[in-house]
């Protein structure tokens, strides 16, 4: 089924010019201090949208699960002694209507609630008629689908300030990150839904401080349209993934690496741009190996109708009018002859071997 989502340009305050979002602040509003003296410590390193968590989804009960809606009195105050918008994770209908009673001005929904529709479905209802920008999380597995899903729900209720929060996917295999960042699942996102702002959370993705600029420095070189980024101004004492926060001070300097390699030449010129052409390969790749195994399930089909028809496997006279058409659209494209008529020759042989074992 087409996906149809219909968004308008989401251009939020930030700090970098270049960025349509940068979004930063605690992992959690611990108390109103904590949360007042980051929020100053931010606005005054230029970050212009505070994010905070008043409630969080902890694994196991037990483990510091957010102060509630009393949080939002603290931001309240971020909003009024800095002037700062804010933005908090909503994971439930009534997470919602207590950040539209409290005047947030920014929403994003949880990787763990992306991946339920029901819930997803939920928070789409207690947003119809309501104008404000909604971001959704990639949810916790690589299911592009399930990730788009989630945003055209959220989109029918009528939100076209919609955007997508890349922040990695859980994964068995052994990696210094967190969440593995399968950096061609999201560049698959922007290239079937162009239109969508799409933003990085290297916070999530890191695990560790210090690779949070590593991944926020790629995304940026990859033609991501901003960053949300956790930054607490004690992050040795945070009551939720203190490893993975940056102190403001800290952010200011990953600011400042960010404009410069904004401003200093087009994407196209940059060095990094090596980079982001090669994660594009890895799309192209995956891209080729999803069109070939949809060949080959076709190739079982038919292999399954000569049986019934009683045809041979090899039809020569096939063959030969299907590899001449293919060179002829490899010569309109510039593609060498030689290399596409031995490519559609293996083809040609694996093919025929997955139909004669279906014979």
């Amino acid at each position: 089924m087409e996906q149809i989502i219909k968004t308008t340009p989401m251009n939020l305050p930030g700090a970098v010019q270049g960025l349509s979002v940068l979004i930063a602040g605690p992992c959690s509003a611990e108390n109103e201090e904590q949360t007042i003296e980051t929020a100053k410590e931010l606005a005054a390193v230029g970050v212009e949208v505070f994010r905070a968590g008043i409630w969080k989804p902890r694994t196991r009960p037990g483990s510091f699960e957010g102060v509630g809606s009393v949080g939002f009195q603290w931001l309240k105050r971020v909003k009024e002694e800095t002037g700062m918008m804010t933005a908090v994770e909503v994971a439930n209908a009534h997470h919602v209507y207590e950040a539209l009673k409290f005047g947030t001005d920014i929403l994003w929904v949880g990787a763990r609630t992306t991946a339920n529709p029901f819930t997803v479905q939920e928070i789409a209802d207690a947003l119809k008629g309501v104008d404000i920008p909604v971001f959704i999380k990639n949810p916790v597995n690589p299911d592009l689908d399930l990730w788009i899903g989630a945003l055209e729900r959220i989109n029918r209720a009528g939100v076209e300030k919609l955007g997508a929060i890349h922040r990695g996917f859980s994964s068995n295999s052994f990696s210094d990150y967190r969440n593995q960042p399968f950096w061609e699942i999201p560049l698959m996102l922007k290239k079937r839904l162009p239109d969508l702002t799409l933003i990085n959370d290297p916070s999530h993705i890191s695990g560790r401080r210090d690779l949070v600029s590593k991944v926020a420095l790629k995304a940026v070189n990859l033609g991501f349209n901003g960053l949300i980024i956790e930054s607490h101004n004690n992050p040795d004492a945070a009551l939720s993934d203190g490893a993975q926060q940056l102190r403001p001070a800290d952010l200011k300097t990953l600011i400042d690496r960010i404009r410069g390699i904004i401003s200093s030449e087009p994407f196209d010129e940059r060095p990094e741009n090596l980079d982001a052409m090669r994660t594009h390969i890895d799309i192209c790749d995956h891209e080729l190996l999803l069109a070939l195994n949809n060949r080959m399930k076709l190739s079982e089909k038919i292999g399954k109708y000569k049986r019934a028809n009683r045809m041979n496997i090899v039809q020569p006279g096939r063959w030969s009018d299907l590899l001449s058409k293919r060179l002829e659209e490899a010569r309109a494209l510039g593609l060498r002859e030689e290399f596409i008529e031995y490519l559609f020759n293996c083809i040609h042989k694996e093919s025929a071997s997955i139909q004669d074992n279906n014979v």
